[in-house]
């Protein structure tokens, strides 16, 4: 049905960006810029105040104004999203490690065996009512202009969310194996399992879910308000990027916990094993995370009006140039025309 809809109305969803803000350019200035570093940085001036303003015209690049300070603005935004590498590992906790404690849980309800997967549903409940609570919070005090939070503080609570559903799980994990184990029937196959009940295990994911709530519109408001328009959809590109290691970065550091603890603290199996020692270690750096997060918030607290101002100024200080060569172009027809005689000149 989704698919038939964006067909019918395909001719009103056509959408050309500009061309000259495409990502071979954003890369392209990144490369001008080395290489005008590194091949000719005897032969460049000095008073530049970033690296990037190498590719910029005036000082031998090729790359506008525009298209630089553009691309600064894109790379002032890489510690943010750097930070959201390992909570990114901790949101993939649900398919990785959430998951294998709910499988190692008492999953009969009154008779009914319910799926796995559903507990995933209790995670996405807070992302369904505290996203429009926050928008509408956000909303009046946007009108009323009184104890107005930066976008940060919400991700900082969501990062201390993440922290906390990791560390709850460690605890409910010790919790798990104080029950006697139990025989229970999973997709053919009879495994001992903790007869706990799987509902013990509903604060974590709830915690996880309203770090969901908190960080992800959040993180993609801020990229859209920090970077001109013009570079919007490619910030959101690179928002992604990050987002996707932390996957790999999460896998990594299971494997190379697997290794180090030769198989204790990310077991085969959860009744022979330590899990809840790699969920403390996960904790841990989280809360790090956090802290260290906290100590660059204020770059991206009021960075907007900044960005505006001094992006529009670039734009403009471009512009006053065009118009000064065009001064000079008119000039010197001028000079060149009253050195004509009036003949010469009807002509």
């Amino acid at each position: 049905m989704a698919l038939i809809m964006i067909h019918m109305v395909r001719s009103e969803m056509i959408y050309e960006p500009k061309k000259d803000s495409s990502l071979l350019t954003t890369f392209g200035v990144f490369a001008n810029a080395l290489k005008m570093c590194c091949v000719r940085y005897r032969h460049l001036s000095e008073d530049v105040t970033s690296w990037l303003d190498h590719a910029k015209e005036n000082y031998g690049g090729w790359y506008s104004e525009t298209h630089v300070e553009s691309t600064k603005l894109l790379v002032r935004l890489f510690p943010f999203f750097a930070f959201q590498i390992l909570y990114r590992m901790c949101i993939m906790q649900i398919p990785s490690g959430y998951y294998l404690q709910t499988m190692n849980s008492n999953l009969n309800l009154n008779g009914f065996l319910l799926p796995i997967a559903a507990m995933n549903m209790i995670s996405i409940i807070p992302l369904l009512i505290l996203v429009p609570v926050l928008e509408c919070i956000n909303t009046h005090l946007l009108r009323s202009k009184k104890g107005r939070r930066s976008p940060t503080f919400y991700i900082i609570i969501g990062h201390l969310s993440a922290a906390l559903s990791v560390m709850v799980a460690g605890f409910s994990e010790i919790h798990r194996k104080h029950f006697p184990q139990m025989e229970q029937t999973l997709s053919g196959k009879v495994l001992p399992v903790s007869s706990m009940p799987c509902f013990h295990l509903v604060p974590q994911y709830i915690l996880l879910g309203v770090a969901e709530a908190l960080v992800t519109p959040t993180c993609s408001l801020l990229t859209c308000r920090l970077v001109p328009s013009r570079i919007q959809g490619i910030a959101m590109h690179f928002l992604t990027v990050f987002n996707g290691a932390g996957c790999f970065v999460g896998a990594f550091i299971v494997q190379i916990t697997y290794i180090g603890s030769q198989g204790n603290w990310f077991p085969n199996s959860l009744n022979e094993g330590n899990l809840e020692r790699f969920f403390f270690l996960l904790a841990s750096l989280m809360v790090v995370n956090t802290l260290g997060f906290w100590t660059i918030s204020y770059r991206y607290s009021n960075l907007n009006q900044e960005n505006v101002q001094r992006f529009e100024g670039g734009i403009l200080e471009e512009k006053l140039l065009q118009h000064e060569k065009s001064l000079k172009f008119y000039d010197s027809v001028l000079e060149y025309s009253s050195t004509l005689s009036p003949m010469e000149t009807a002509l």
